[in-house]
């Protein structure tokens, strides 16, 4: 039997369900490199802001059982760099739509770098980072109120011409309340989650490991909370929900579907291993036969 791994997000057909997510990928080249990524559902490239930015101070990656604590500090060459270099290039190795990943540190900065990827064929979808744990005077601070989730939500949609994919922060108290205000102000998609603020301690220094004190802890340990929000959010909105947060596999695949999920972004796996993604890609049809899958789209939601 042919098993369909075919999905939709926001209307836009995916091969399958498997996205590697934002800041795990770059903008594709590296990967490139190792196999085919059109193998690949879309992808989700590195978390862009208006100018270039080096990021934060080193130490700034932390290892943790099971997982990972990072503070890059969303370290990118800028939305120009991106529309002029970045893209072109990756239209001479990738022919399917990007998830564009935007940021800002002001209302006005995520339009104007929203404004510049306007046009661009290749995006299939704006993901805005309201929810990185790791930058001072932005990111998380607007993704912890449902009413900052609201003004940025609105003010992207003016300048958007794709669908808009609102990504939240698990760093709040009630995620569904939050979502619920990114649809009514007219987000197309939500995705969640980004990662939980944690912090390792150096013994012998008696000092934290990362220079920024704290950052985001990612990884197979969060897994059991990021389907708990995709359970929540998927019951809360009418809209869809793209999944991620310590999947590694197939079968965690499948089950961020049946919480909710109609697309499932792989992040801190691909760090570990760069085949990762193309690796779940391939074991998805196996899984779906043990489990008596025929279609993935048939099981989104499945587990309410």
């Amino acid at each position: 039997m042919v098993r369909d791994t075919s999905t939709k997000l926001c209307g836009i057909r995916l091969d399958n369900p498997v996205i590697p997510a934002s800041g795990t990928f770059g903008y594709g080249q590296e990967f490139a490199a190792l196999y085919d990524i059109n193998c690949l559902g879309a992808f989700s490239f590195k978390g862009t802001t208006l100018e270039a930015r080096f990021g934060n101070p080193t130490p700034r990656i932390a290892e943790t059982p099971a997982g990972m604590i990072n503070a890059v500090g969303l370290q990118n060459p800028g939305v120009d760099h991106v529309t002029e270099y970045e893209l072109p290039q990756l239209k001479q190795v990738y022919n399917k739509k990007i998830m564009a990943n935007i940021s800002g540190f002001s209302l006005e900065e995520y339009v104007e770098v929203t404004r510049r990827l306007a046009g661009q064929e290749q995006i299939g979808w704006f993901e805005v980072n309201i929810s990185c744990p790791n930058v001072h005077g932005g990111g998380m601070a607007f993704g912890t109120t449902a009413r900052g989730a609201a003004e940025v939500t609105a003010a992207v949609k003016k300048a958007a011409d794709k669908p808009v994919i609102m990504k939240l922060s698990p760093n709040v108290t009630d995620i569904a309340a939050i979502a619920r205000a990114c649809e009514e102000a007219g987000a197309d998609g939500i995705s969640l989650i980004n990662t939980l603020l944690g912090m390792r301690i150096d013994l012998r220094s008696r000092k934290p490991v990362i220079a920024n004190t704290m950052g985001g802890f990612s990884g197979h340990a969060v897994l059991p909370v990021a389907l708990r929000m995709v359970y929540q959010v998927y019951e809360a909105v009418k809209i869809p929900v793209v999944g991620m947060g310590g999947v590694t596999n197939a079968d965690e695949v499948i089950e961020m579907m049946l919480a909710g999920a109609c697309a499932v972004e792989i992040g801190a796996a691909n760090l570990v291993d760069p085949y990762a993604c193309r690796d779940v890609i391939a074991a998805l049809p196996q899984a779906m036969e043990k489990y008596g899958i025929k279609s993935l789209q048939e099981i989104i939601g499945g587990a309410h």
